[in-house]
C-alpha cells in the first residue's frame, strides 16, 4: 500500500497532512505481527480478533520524516510491524536526548513495539517528543476513539492494556532512573548487559545520544570498558 508521507522539510503541514492520510484496514495477515504479541498475554477468541482488525490502520513513513513532532498534539499510538524510528526530546540548552529506540524484532520490548508521546496522547496537549523514522517505517494506527472502542467492548483488549501499562510504566520508570541516578560508564554498561543488540543495530551517534553523551565521551567509555575487561581476562 502507498500512503501520502509527512516530511521533515514541511513541517508546518504536520497536523494537516496527517488529518488527511489515506490509511487502509487491514486484513488479517497485515495484523498477525499486533493480534501475535497480545496473544503472548491474553487470550483473544476469534470474533475479537475481528474488532481488534476493524480499529487497525496501516501507515507508512519513509525514512527522515516524522511519525510525531514536539509541539504538536500526538493523535495516535502506532504498533511497529517494521522498520527503525526513535523518539527525542531536546533541553532547554538545546541538547538532544534519545528517548527510546523503536523497532520489531524478536527481543523488542513494549517500549521498542509502540511510538507514542504518551502524555500527548492522553492530555490532549502539545508533544514533548519528536519521533523520527530512521529507516523506512510501516506500522498499525490507532486513535484515542479507537481504543476507547475496543477497552468498552472487549474484556480482553482491556485486560491487555493493563498488562502493557503496566510494562511500559516499568519500562519509563527504569529509563529515568537509568538517566537520573548512574554515571556514563554505568549507563553504558547497563545497555551492554539490558540491551546488547543496540549498538548493532543503530549509530555510534544514537547510542551516545540514548545514554545521554557525546560521540567523543562514548568511544572514550568503550576504550576503558574494553580494557577493564582485557584485564580481567588475563
Amino acid at each position: 500500500m502507498v500512503f501520502q508521507q509527512v516530511t521533515a522539510d514541511n513541517s508546518e503541514t504536520f497536523t494537516k497532512v496527517f488529518d488527511e492520510l489515506n490509511l487502509a484496514t487491514m486484513t488479517a495477515e497485515d495484523c498477525k505481527p499486533l493480534i501475535d504479541y497480545i496473544r503472548k498475554t491474553v487470550e483473544v477468541k476469534d470474533d475479537e480478533i475481528e474488532t481488534i482488525k476493524m480499529k487497525c490502520k496501516e501507515v507508512n513513513f519513509s525514512k527522515g520524516n516524522f511519525i510525531a513532532k514536539e509541539g504538536y498534539h500526538s493523535r495516535y499510538v502506532y504498533f511497529i510491524v517494521s522498520g527503525q524510528a526513535r523518539s527525542y526530546y531536546i533541553n532547554e540548552q538545546g541538547k538532544t536526548t534519545t528517548w527510546l529506540f523503536h523497532f520489531n524484532e524478536p527481543f523488542s520490548s513494549s517500549k521498542n513495539l509502540f511510538v507514542a508521546d504518551y502524555k500527548s496522547f492522553l492530555t490532549n496537549a502539545p508533544g514533548t517528543l519528536t519521533i523520527e523514522a530512521l529507516t523506512d517505517v510501516r506500522a498499525i494506527q490507532w486513535s484515542f476513539a479507537d481504543f476507547e472502542f475496543l477497552l468498552d467492548r472487549l474484556p480482553a483488549f482491556e485486560t491487555w492494556m493493563r498488562k502493557l501499562n503496566e510494562s511500559l510504566f516499568i519500562n519509563i520508570y527504569d529509563r529515568i532512573l537509568t538517566l537520573m541516578t548512574m554515571s556514563a560508564q554505568q549507563r553504558y554498561e547497563k545497555m551492554l548487559n539490558d540491551e546488547p543488540y543496540l549498538p548493532q543495530m543503530f549509530s555510534n551517534y544514537y547510542v551516545a545520544s540514548y545514554l545521554s553523551l557525546a560521540p567523543q565521551s562514548l568511544s572514550r567509555i568503550k576504550g576503558a570498558v574494553s580494557h577493564v575487561h582485557l584485564a580481567l581476562a588475563v
